[in-house]
Order: structure tokens, then C-alpha cells, then sequence
């Protein structure tokens, strides 16, 4: 790799949902402190940085993704002193400090809304988004809500409507507003001043509205126009008129001339929820090289869908349309199923998670692993009566919500509440978790663990992996196979995606098999053996 290139191309984060991560007080919540605690742990992950969801002064009806201070720490999540002490020890321990920014809207007791809903007249009556009813009473246009129903609430002290994109508790900020772009680059200037290394932007596409509130149309039958639940109407609209306005990209150029004016290379990650035909061109205004954000978080390998040909098309097809921007993959996160869940893999979870692992980390772009991959965590399934979710709650049980995947770190099989918590958590400590704890598996030759640590250490010496170009590559129904080039050894990486056993020729000769990583595919003679849901990797 190029000792000019940026830290962040390329590079491996890891997510902390730090409710789930590690309480230190005893009160059943993860916490900052414990997260900080945790931190010799990440960083023997050999990952390069480390992403915090939100933890900010929260009601906490969208477990912090409804932020009633943008510049204070919630107290069940600790303090900024908490916050500045995890800042410094990651550093000291070479791991960059990403955080969430929920920018897009705020909780409903936020003080800058509870002044705008007032009347029409206070100094915030424009910071949100707010129109009348049609003559009918009824809301001004079809939006619909990403939790279900419309996006339109009535308020009684204006005789308006507000937009919330998501909870009714979260009303959107009026992007169309200078003063609320000034507030939110101020919010922005907080952090980077506490030393932050970068930012992970929330729905970091609906920032603006259509200023005509023009309703928006179906969704044609041949087309996917939300990776929302189907069950979610959601899903049947265009959503052309509520996200992803072109005013958007105007203010992510204001953003990123403010993190270019701060040293240490400062990073944006945009997560990017658009779909249809337009998906291409999106990604690429939005990572245009040097002007908006550095990279963005995609959600094409957060589906079900889980084949060869699939992944094939989607690396190439995004990092072809992507052109000078660049791409940060997931395969998970607090919002989805577990991925071996989802992928239908949990029977195989020790042979099928490492080679998963390995997929993320050598595509081309730059990764981000969601807490318990490591080891192999499947998706827990929790009763209606044990949901925290708003989400899943109202969709139950067609959609049961996102808490089977925020269950709490299985520090230790032997300690109560797996040594997360000496309280009874916030959500409960699956069985089937237990056994995957990290004190099973940490130092024991072979665990999903260590295997991922193997393949971590030696992604991390191929500058290839990191930030070279990839070319997708013909095999074997069922194989995905493309080989990584740039400053380096060339790799070529295999992964047999299929419940059998599979042999084939390399497509040319001289490569190596890389040994000690991880994985199980061997080689002879230029012809490779990977075992079912492996992986083989070669140099030369």
C-alpha cells in the first residue's frame, strides 16, 4: 500500500452497539466504560478502528437513534470524560474512534423541537419539517414512514402536520433551513474537537425533502424500491420525493470541507439506503473523490440473498458505478439478522463463518464487522413479550424486529448473564450463545475466533487486500473467485459458497496457497480443494 493512502481506504472497522457490548455498573445496559474496558480485546482483532452507535442524551424510544443532545453523553452510557478516556486509550492502542451522527432528525424532545412546535411563529418554527393538512384534514402527501403507516403526525399546537421518516417520535429536521445546516456542522465541530478520527452518517440520504412535497409514485412490479420487510408498505412506493434530493450533496460538500480542515485525515461513512435503477449513479455523486463522503456503507450484502453469482455481480457491478468513490461492505449490523441466520448457515456456522469473514475483508473496499461475527453468533429468537424493538413490536410476527441481533456480547460461558452484566440485561442472554463465548474460544486452536484473527493478520500484510484493484474471475457453479492486485503480492481468494465439496484447476500457475489463516481449501499442482462453505487464498 501507498504510504500516502488514507487510513480509512480499505480499511477494517469494528462496530460496538455499546448496550450490548459490556455493562460496567451493574445496571443490565452496556456502557462507555465498558467499551473501554473491551478495547484490548478489539484491538487483538487486529481491526483498524473501532464504530460506536449512538450513546448520546437519548429517550431512548429508538434505543439512541432519537437524540435529545447532540453533545452530551446519555448518563445510563456514562460521561464525555467516560468518552474522552476511550478516545485516548484507543488511540494509545492504534485503533481509530468512529461515531455514529443521526443528523437526519431528532427525538421529539429535543429542545429545538419542542420550541418549534410551540406555534408558527417562534424563532425554530422552520427547523423541522412542517405543512398543513389538505382540505380533507388529511396528511399533505402519501409518505410513509420506514416503521409502518405515514410519515405525517398532527400536531395540535400548530394545526400542521411534521414529517418523520421514522418513529412519530422522531421528527425530521427542515435540511432546507441554513440555520439547521449551521447547527449541524456546529454538532460536527463538537466532535472532531474531542479528537474524533471519523463519522458513520445515518440515513445519510434523507437529510432533504422535495420543498413541493409532491407525493411519491408505486413502486413498478419489476422493481426492489426498499430493502425494508416486504410485509412494510413501505416498500411499494418510489421514494423519490422524500430522500435522496439532489439539495443533499450541496451539504455534504459543506461536511467535507469541514473534516478537510482538520488534521489526522478525517473520515465520513455514509450509510446509503437507496435502491432501483439510480442506485449506480447515487453512489458515485455521493463518493465523488475528494468532495463529499470518503466512503459509502451499502447495503447490498445485508439481504437474504447469499450465492456466487449474487456476490459476484454486486462487486462488480457496484465497484464499476462507484468509479473514484469508494464502498465500505457489512455482511451485518444492529439493524438485520445475523448473517449466518440470514444466510441459512447456522448448522454450519463453524465451517461457513471464518471463510465469511474472509469474504468481507477481501473485497475491494473497506469493511465493517458487526460485534459477535467473530464467533459466529446466530440471530437469537426472542418472544413477542421479550421485544424492545418499536419496530418489530408492530410488525410482529411477520417481521420480529431488529433485538435478535442487539442480544448482549457471551463474554464468559460460566458467569451469569455471560459476564456482560451482573444485573439481569436489557434483552436476554440466548443458550445457544453461551457456548460460543469468547472465553471458549479465545486461544483455542481452530475456534471461529481464532481463525478470524488468523485471516485478520495476514489480510493485514497484503497491501493487495487493502486498496489494490480486483478482477472477478470465472469458476466453478457455486464459487466465487477474484484476484486482488496492487502494491505487493497479488492474492487470489476462492470461496466455495455451496454444501459440497468442490475441485477445479487455478486459472493460471505460479500462485501460492497461503497456509495459517484460517481457512481449510488446499492445493497440489495447480489444482484447488475446498471443503463445503470454505475458502482458499493464494500469493505470488
Amino acid at each position: 500500500m501507498s504510504s500516502t493512502s488514507p487510513w480509512w481506504r480499505g480499511a477494517i472497522i469494528y462496530q460496538v452497539y455499546p448496550r450490548s457490548y459490556q455493562d460496567s455498573n451493574g445496571d443490565g445496559i452496556g456502557d462507555i466504560p465498558g467499551a473501554l474496558e473491551r478495547l484490548p480485546y478489539i484491538a487483538r482483532l487486529g481491526v483498524d478502528a473501532v464504530w460506536l452507535s449512538p450513546f448520546f442524551t437519548s429517550p431512548m424510544e429508538d434505543f439512541g437513534y432519537d437524540i435529545s443532545d447532540y453533545c452530551d453523553v446519555d448518563p445510563m452510557f456514562g460521561t464525555l470524560a467516560d468518552f474522552d478516556r476511550l478516545v485516548a486509550e484507543a488511540h494509545r492502542l492504534g485503533l481509530k474512534v468512529i461515531i455514529d451522527q443521526v443528523l437526519s432528525h431528532t427525538a421529539s424532545v429535543h429542545p429545538w423541537f419542542l420550541e418549534s412546535k410551540k406555534d408558527r411563529t417562534n424563532p425554530k418554527a422552520d427547523w423541522y419539517v412542517w405543512a398543513d393538512p389538505k382540505e380533507d384534514g388529511t396528511p399533505p402527501n402519501n409518505w410513509l414512514s420506514n416503521f409502518g403507516g405515514s410519515s405525517w403526525e398532527f400536531s395540535t399546537s400548530r394545526m400542521q402536520y411534521y414529517l418523520h421518516n421514522f418513529l412519530k417520535s422522531q421528527p425530521d429536521l427542515n435540511f432546507h433551513n441554513p440555520e439547521v445546516r449551521q447547527a449541524v456542522l456546529d454538532v460536527l465541530r463538537f466532535w472532531l474537537d474531542r479528537g474524533v478520527d471519523g463519522f458513520r452518517f445515518d440515513t445519510v440520504n434523507y437529510y432533504f425533502h422535495d420543498d413541493e412535497l409532491r407525493s411519491n409514485p408505486p413502486c413498478p412490479a419489476d422493481q426492489v424500491c426498499s430493502t425494508a420487510p416486504g410485509c412494510n408498505p413501505y416498500t411499494f412506493q418510489q421514494h423519490v420525493y422524500d430522500k435522496t434530493r439532489p439539495e443533499n450533496l450541496a451539504f455534504l460538500s459543506d461536511v467535507r470541507r469541514l473534516l478537510d480542515s482538520y488534521d489526522g485525515d478525517r473520515m465520513i461513512v455514509g450509510e446509503l439506503g437507496a435502491d432501483g435503477p439510480d442506485i449506480g449513479s447515487i453512489l458515485h455523486d455521493y463518493t465523488e473523490e475528494g468532495k463529499r463522503l470518503h466512503m459509502a456503507y451499502v447495503f447490498e450484502l445485508l439481504t437474504e440473498e447469499f450465492s456466487a453469482s449474487h456476490i459476484r455481480e454486486v462487486a462488480e457491478r457496484l465497484n464499476r458505478e462507484i468509479a473514484d468513490g469508494w464502498i465500505c461492505w457489512s455482511i451485518g449490523n444492529h439493524d438485520v439478522q445475523r448473517v449466518l441466520t440470514r444466510w441459512g448457515l447456522e448448522d454450519v456456522a463453524g465451517a461457513a463463518a471464518p471463510p465469511r469473514y474472509a469474504m468481507l475483508l477481501s473485497l475491494r473496499g473497506s469493511s465493517c464487522i458487526y460485534e459477535g461475527e467473530e464467533l459466529a453468533l446466530p440471530e437469537a429468537d426472542l418472544p413477542l413479550e421479550k421485544l424492545k424493538d418499536p419496530y418489530g413490536i408492530t410488525m410482529w410476527p411477520e417481521f420480529k424486529g431488529r433485538d435478535g441481533c442487539r442480544t448482549p456480547m457471551p463474554w464468559r460461558h460460566d458467569q451469569p448473564n455471560a459476564g456482560f452484566s451482573t444485573a439481569e440485561p436489557w434483552l436476554p442472554v440466548p443458550a445457544e450463545h453461551l457456548c460460543l463465548a469468547v472465553d471458549l474460544q479465545d486461544g483455542k486452536d481452530g475456534s471461529v475466533l481464532e481463525r478470524c484473527r488468523a485471516f485478520t493478520a495476514f489480510r493485514k500484510r497484503q497491501p493487495s487486500l487493502k486498496d489494490g484493484d480486483m478482477t472477478l474471475l470465472d469458476a466453478p457453479d457455486g464459487v466465487l473467485m477474484y484476484q486482488r492486485s496492487g502494491n505487493g503480492p497479488a492474492v487470489l481468494a476462492a470461496f466455495n459458497l455451496t454444501a459440497s465439496p468442490v475441485s477445479f484447476d487455478l486459472p493460471d500457475t505460479g500462485w501460492t496457497i497461503e497456509q495459517n489463516i484460517g481457512l481449510t481449501g488446499t492445493a497440489a499442482g495447480g489444482r484447488v480443494d475446498i471443503p463445503a462453505y470454505g475458502a482458499a487464498f493464494f500469493t505470488k
